[in-house]
């Protein structure tokens, strides 16, 4: 019993824990892990200790580093000594000279700047003299500087064994005469620089040893960051999330997208390799940068999800980024063609079409529409998602050309150019669809009316212009609102604001009104003032907007050739319309009936 006693007072004992955990964080350290393996570290109480109570350790050129086993520190204290010897064996300071004591101290120098300049942990027992004023420069210079000037006080003491030498004499054994110290040194030194320009990089977050290593997905997110300019600012706006629960949550297979989160979702257990993250991110970041989720226009989601990753994948395997996982949707045949094209073809086989897969899942999408925890890119500086994106892949496309990181499909490019050049807002085509309908008024010369005169000729009657007889007569559309429950009055206010407005513009002074619900509610000619700030609106029941078409199209005193607007939110009938005509229907509202005449989205 007594025996097991004695085994558990050593194990707990706080002064051993942290001799144990000081040389623990030297295995961890780049710099000095590789010494660390080598070398034979003693602490023990049966070994005699003639170098005072306050040093720590004194090193032999056999690569024993003999610690003081009554000295009390904290395991930093104890990793900056251990590496004050290790580097000592590193840097080859066992020669022999003339002075040993101060080739000594000339070494003890070099490895405390050495040890200050990688920040390992703190200096024990605080640093005895001011090394500012004491040269820069190697040992040997140093040495000669100390053996004509003399050695500064306190210079003893900055080595590990106090007022006595920490490099002390010993027999090396023959197979330790063979380890080469110099090149485990460079090899340390090797491994921190590069982990410290990974950290730098952000591919490491930190450098001691508690070193955390980003995941594969972010590292493959920064290497679009580093090396691929055409999708680089785009992926640093995105946060990658990894959470096995949230993919669980959103059936996230693979990996999906939110742009207005500005996250890409990964699923840890799908196993990816760092190539084929590559590809999956590369995926990811051009289905938001294209704008594939607003360009939609009230298409199957799912069936444009397809077509949208078809064009991608097959844009990607042409450039060469990473390696394409197996499962993927790719089709030889559908090469050179754009999103719109492969979309159309896909219906043509809706049976094959949905058993097809996208990175979510089969049936899913992996563009999601709901927002969860993060932020739009660029809200921060009030920038809208389409000018963050079409700017991102502006730039990137410069800078990929310029910097001669690879070819792009000519697809690709054209759709960067196209995003370049965004399309009209819906105010915009109205107004030019008003422009093709109502040609300027004719006006004839006439000298009905008074004669203006010219002060110069004032005997001259001269014609005045006037428009020509029935062109304001005329010139009149019909409106059909939706007047259902669930039109939304600010759709309501902005599409009746904006035909008021161009109507005015085009001397159209009345105009033919219609309400529609569940029956038609003719309210004849009104004012085109009347009908954006005085109209009230009948009905809110259901939708049935057929009636009100009709309605127009037998009215006798409604001229044939004069074109129809519809305002509806898309809640409605399927539609026959014979005369021209256009619709007017919320952003992204499908309509159940394919339009043969335009169709304005207002936002």
């Amino acid at each position: 019993m007594g025996k097991r006693r004695g085994a558990d007072k050593a194990v707990s004992d706080p002064a051993t824990l942290a001799f144990q955990e000081g040389v623990a964080l030297l295995a961890a350290h780049p710099l000095t892990a590789p010494l660390l393996h080598m070398a034979h570290v003693i602490r023990s109480k049966d070994r005699p200790w003639p170098y005072g109570s306050a040093a720590w350790c004194v090193v032999t050129p056999a690569g024993d580093i003999v610690c003081n086993p009554t000295r009390r520190g904290s395991p930093q204290d104890w990793g900056r000594a251990v590496a004050h010897a290790l580097l000592h064996l590193g840097m080859e300071h066992f020669q022999e000279k003339a002075n040993p004591r101060l080739w000594n101290a000339a070494c003890d120098v070099v490895v405390r700047r050495l040890l200050d300049g990688f920040g390992i942990w703190s200096d024990a027992g605080g640093t005895p003299v001011d090394l500012t004023l004491i040269p820069d420069a190697g040992e040997a210079e140093l040495y000669d500087w100390m053996v004509a000037e003399g050695c500064p006080d306190g210079v003893w003491a900055l080595g590990t064994a106090g007022p006595h030498p920490d490099m002390v004499d010993a027999p090396v054994e023959r197979w330790r005469a063979k380890i080469r110290w110099a090149d485990l040194f460079v090899d340390g030194m090797r491994e921190a620089v590069q982990r410290a320009v990974a950290v730098a990089g952000g591919r490491i977050l930190q450098l001691d040893a508690k070193t955390e290593r980003v995941s594969t997905a972010e590292e493959a997110r920064r290497w679009f960051i580093d090396r691929f300019p055409l999708l680089g600012a785009i992926a640093a706006a995105f946060r990658i999330v990894e959470d096995p629960v949230a993919c669980r949550s959103l059936d996230v297979s693979v990996a999906a997208i939110s742009d207005m989160a500005g996250e890409i979702y990964v699923n840890p257990a799908h196993g990816l390799s760092p190539e084929e993250l590559r590809f999956v991110m590369a995926h990811e970041l051009l289905h938001a940068a294209l704008r594939h989720l607003a360009r939609r226009r009230g298409r199957d989601a799912f069936l444009w999800n397809v077509a949208c990753d078809y064009v991608v994948n097959g844009w990607l395997l042409e450039m060469a980024v990473g390696a394409m996982p197996a499962g993927l949707l790719y089709d030889p045949q559908l090469q050179g063609m754009s999103a719109e094209t492969v979309y159309d073809r896909l219906c043509g086989d809706l049976r094959r079409a949905r058993k097809l897969a996208t990175l979510r899942g089969a049936g899913l999408c992996d563009m999601l529409e709901e927002r969860r925890s993060g932020q739009p890119p660029g809200s921060g500086d009030w920038t809208d998602l389409d000018a963050f994106y079409r700017r991102a892949l502006m730039d990137g496309l410069e800078l990929h050309r310029e910097r001669g990181r690879g070819t792009i499909p000519a697809g690709l490019i054209e759709e960067i150019r196209a995003l370049a050049h965004p399309p009209l807002e819906w105010d915009v085509e109205l107004a030019r669809w008003f422009d093709e309908r109502f040609s300027p008024i004719e006006t004839v010369r006439s000298f009905a009316r008074p004669s203006r005169r010219q002060a110069g000729t004032p005997d001259i009657p001269r014609p005045s212009r006037r428009p020509a007889f029935g062109t304001v007569e005329d010139r009149t559309f019909g409106v059909l609102l939706d007047s259902s429950g669930s039109m939304d009055r600010i759709l309501l206010g902005k599409a009746l604001g904006a035909i008021a407005s161009y109507a005015t513009a085009k001397d159209v002074r009345h105009v033919r009104v219609v309400f529609c619900d569940a029956a038609a509610y003719d309210q004849g000619y009104l004012d085109v003032v009347e009908i954006a700030s005085r109209l009230t609106v009948r009905g809110r029941g259901g939708t049935v907007l057929q009636p009100g078409i009709d309605l127009l199209e037998e009215a006798e005193d409604f001229p044939k050739d004069a074109p129809l607007l519809v305002i509806t939110d898309g809640e409605c009938d399927r539609l026959t319309i014979r005369r021209d005509h256009a619709l007017l229907i919320p952003a992204g509202r499908p309509l159940p009936f394919a339009p043969r005449g335009p169709v304005f989205r207002v936002r």
